[in-house]
């Protein structure tokens, strides 16, 4: 058993562009019709995917309806993966629970945590 998010979004074909950017793989997408725009993409990374859905309204909030939280092996690696292509909320610091993580805004507004294990 998996548990898949789906994100609605404005713009599926941008956002999936979007993420594309950032390290992860478009695996497939579809459409109404074949002139039609791009209603739904499935996306990977690593072992983990989400999917996009049309129908998800614009947003100015500080914070919209879900985070994404992705756990990685190299957390320096991933913040220099975004440097330049996401609007950093946190950057990264150590937290209480012993993760070291960062948090930036997906093109939507939506928060997306990266964190990986302290050594302890």
């Amino acid at each position: 058993e998996e548990i898949v998010p789906m994100i609605h979004v404005p713009d599926v074909a941008a956002t999936a562009q979007w993420y594309e950017s950032i390290g992860f793989t478009i695996v497939d997408t579809f459409r109404e019709c074949d002139e039609g725009e791009v209603n739904w993409a499935l996306l990977r990374l690593g072992d983990s995917t989400i999917m996009l859905n049309a129908g998800g309204k614009p947003s100015n909030a500080p914070r919209r309806e879900f985070d994404l939280y992705i756990h990685v092996d190299d957390i320096d690696s991933a913040r220099r993966r975004l440097d330049g292509k996401a609007s950093i909320v946190e950057d990264l610091h150590d937290t209480f629970y012993g993760i070291r993580e960062f948090i930036v805004r997906d093109c939507n507004g939506f928060w997306i945590t990266f964190g990986q294990r302290l050594q302890t």
